[in-house]
């Protein structure tokens, strides 16, 4: 797979070791740069300016950073995907942060676990790639 794509091998059901595997590489130089919010993973490299090494929002990178998103928030408390406690306010900003900045300027290439796997580690079967915009899966040949 080419840098940024995440390939499903045949009959595997998802990627969470892979995207532990991109968090790693988001933080080595000369490598795509991750981040998720709202679970959805974000290849943010073409905003290196500001995602990059150094760059103001670098401590969002490598994680899912849903929680400092919404309070607009670097405290490496906040960055977290926990949204328990947000006030309205803060989820209407994580909503439009997430649809009018990450959706429309960076690709998608995967999800968190917590997204696609149920507490119990088992597939969330409502979770369905296929209905997430601007996201396709592509079979290992």
């Amino acid at each position: 797979a080419r840098a940024g794509q995440i390939r499903r091998a045949p009959g595997r059901a998802g990627p969470p070791l892979l995207l532990r595997m991109y968090w790693w590489l988001s933080l080595q130089e000369g490598q795509p740069i991750y981040l998720a919010v709202k679970g959805v993973v974000f290849d943010v490299t073409s905003g290196k300016e500001f995602y990059g090494k150094g760059a103001p929002y670098n401590a969002l990178v490598g994680k899912d950073s849903t929680r400092g998103v919404a309070k607009m928030s670097l405290d490496p408390a906040d960055l977290t995907h926990d949204t328990t406690g947000l006030t309205e306010e803060e989820l209407k900003s994580l909503d439009d942060i997430f649809n009018n900045v990450y959706k429309a300027k960076y690709p998608i290439v995967g999800y968190t676990s917590r997204r696609i796997l149920n507490e119990d580690g088992s597939p969330n079967l409502d979770f369905k790639p296929e209905d997430q915009p601007h996201f396709s899966i592509k079979d290992e040949f």
